[in-house]
């Protein structure tokens, strides 16, 4: 099993995990040429793809979805309320309504949605799995809850928000309604509240834990990564950072 992203922060959000002959894409918030040439850098066409999961209806994640997905007939799988932020059904795509605590397959991988507060209709995370391995993604949350503790708990690798240093943010430029609104419990994780998540897990079998979702405004990849591995006791080289225009490459299970 193993995963890799095409771009994370506020500009455009795309993972891919796959497990055996299935590859799904979770998010789709890049145009469609830029989503087409992203796959292409790391080995990938659209025909490759078995689906799309949306997380949420933010343009950042969900901007590009539908188009790519009736360019290249793919089934796109989100919540009631996240289709109908959305505005509702288009003409000539596939939906997959799912429920946010209810697991799912889609071919060979195991799809493990779960709710998490964030200022959206309905908005998930999720874990994928193989059977053998878990991978845990949590973006665009504003705060931990004993569910996301649950379902992040012994994972084989973590893709982890880290949005905001506290000090970055609250000493910035941006308006204050802004800034009230990612330091809020349906906004983003800064640094230190996802090093909290990090170290309330049990992470004996994590193999890869990734920054993600890093603003280019209030963030470094040095204070995430110094966040991260002081709550895992490790070396800050051992953190990857997924950046915007870069994602990171494919990280391997095993």
């Amino acid at each position: 099993m193993r995963f890799a992203s095409l771009g994370s922060g506020s500009a455009g959000n795309a993972l891919v995990a796959e497990a055996g002959d299935t590859a799904v894409l979770l998010d789709c918030g890049f145009g469609l040429k830029e989503t087409t040439m992203r796959l292409a850098r790391l080995g990938l066409e659209a025909s490759d793809l078995s689906g799309i999961l949306l997380t949420h209806e933010h343009d950042d994640h969900a901007g590009g979805t539908f188009r790519f997905a009736a360019r290249h007939c793919l089934p796109v799988f989100l919540t009631h309320g996240t289709l109908a932020a959305l505005g509702g059904s288009p003409q000539g795509i596939e939906l997959r309504i799912i429920d946010s605590h209810t697991p799912f397959a889609i071919g060979d991988v195991e799809v493990h949605p779960y709710p998490v507060p964030h200022d959206a209709r309905e908005p998930v995370q999720f874990v994928f799995g193989d059977g053998a391995y878990r991978i845990g993604v949590l973006t665009d949350t504003g705060c931990g809850t004993p569910c996301i503790d649950a379902m992040l708990t012994r994972c084989d690798a973590l893709v982890l928000e880290c949005n905001h240093d506290i000090d970055m943010l609250t000493n910035g430029d941006y308006p204050w309604p802004l800034k009230k609104r990612i330091l809020g419990r349906l906004g983003h994780l800064d640094n230190t509240g996802a090093a909290g998540i990090l170290s309330r897990l049990d992470n004996s079998r994590l193999q890869h834990i990734i920054a993600a979702h890093l603003s280019q405004h209030n963030n470094r990849p040095d204070l995430a990564r110094h966040a991260l591995s002081t709550a895992l006791h490790c070396g800050e080289d051992w953190i990857g950072v997924a950046d915007q225009l870069e994602g990171f490459g494919w990280r391997q299970m095993g």
